[in-house]
């Protein structure tokens, strides 16, 4: 009999558990609350024993599941565990009703890839969905042989997404202890979360500081611990997060205004930005005489100069002169370095 996507949850869940070398042998209790927690989270409706039991069963014996799992009981530890040695339900093949659910699941979230608010996962979504396409089955043993997606590192912080994103939801404020890398100790900082941004495979959450009474961002990775209060707040009418970078090259927000900067590129380097724009306001004009203009309104911010650093020659920064000028002074130093 084919499984729900509740009882998939399940068996993924136990599954999981069995294979947890940190904590070996589950008992059924162990296993029914992993189960309501990946279903309910800490708050929802209970699982009972006898589901729990049904389920091992079913791991143990459904042909129409195929897992034909090795549970067993040790009766010294009392709980359970896989008698085949590194045996996992996710080492076989995905059987039909799995493979139906992701190709669900990817074909929803295709559809909402340019919708604003999932813009900033538009390209992770689109790398789902390419896959797909190439292995619709999921079978990517021959598809890596021959085509390699571009992997990023796993990145601390990554375990704060979920309470802050609730947080956020929740309208409470936070409290985090923040560590900047160029200090020794973390600061006691309080904040109205109001968004959280990706960039360059590193999380920030930005929000209100009401002790400086400015908006502020943090990294994700920077953060030490953090704790939801009671406090309740109210997102201020001047945020907008469609807005609120518009005009940043990167994560830094700057309290100047934005400014016209022209950048004269070679043709290489105009035929990849043409490919791959870097910001909403570029625009690319071919003067002739084989001149070509990059031209951006945005923050003269850190990573603007960090990103026109790493074009080397391929770019000479025309306006403004501020630019201009932090531009030779990087370079400047950078060549005595090597002096």
């Amino acid at each position: 009999m084919p499984a729900n996507k509740y009882a998939l949850i399940r068996y993924r869940t136990i599954d999981r558990c069995l294979t947890n070398t940190g904590a070996p042998f589950p008992t059924k209790e162990e296993l029914r609350t992993a189960c309501e927690e990946a279903l309910y989270g800490s708050e929802g409706d209970h699982i009972s024993i006898s589901t729990i039991e049904k389920d091992l069963n079913a791991m143990r014996n459904d042909g129409g599941l195929g897992y034909f799992a090795p549970i067993v009981y040790h009766r010294d530890e009392r709980g359970y565990y896989y008698e085949e040695e590194d045996f996992s339900i996710n080492n076989l093949q995905l059987n039909p009703e799995e493979l139906e659910s992701i190709r669900f699941a990817a074909r929803t979230l295709v559809q909402f890839k340019n919708v604003p608010v999932f813009s900033q996962f538009g390209q992770a979504i689109g790398k789902i969905d390419d896959r797909l396409r190439m292995a619709p089955n999921l079978d990517t043993r021959n598809l890596d042989a021959v085509v390699q997606f571009e992997s990023a590192p796993a990145t601390r912080g990554s375990e704060h997404l979920m309470p802050i994103l609730q947080s956020i939801q929740n309208k409470r404020m936070l409290h985090v202890d923040y560590k900047k890398f160029q200090t020794a100790e973390a600061k006691a900082v309080s904040l109205h979360p109001y968004l959280l941004k990706e960039y360059r495979n590193r999380w920030y959450v930005i929000g209100w500081n009401p002790e400086r009474s400015a908006y502020r961002t943090y990294g994700l990775d920077r953060i030490e611990n953090l704790s939801e209060t009671v406090d309740a707040f109210a997102v201020r009418g001047d945020f907008n997060a469609d807005d609120f970078f518009l005009h940043s090259f990167g994560i830094s927000k700057i309290a100047e205004a934005p400014c016209d900067v022209k950048i004269r590129c070679n043709e290489l380097e105009y035929e990849y930005l043409a490919a791959q724009p870097v910001h909403n306001s570029q625009r690319l004009i071919k003067q002739g005489n084989g001149l070509y203009e990059l031209h951006l309104h945005v923050l003269l911010t850190f990573e603007l100069i960090q990103f026109l650093l790493g074009l080397g020659p391929a770019v000479e920064v025309i306006e403004p002169e501020e630019l201009r000028q932090i531009m030779h002074q990087n370079l400047s130093d950078t060549l005595n370095l090597y002096g």
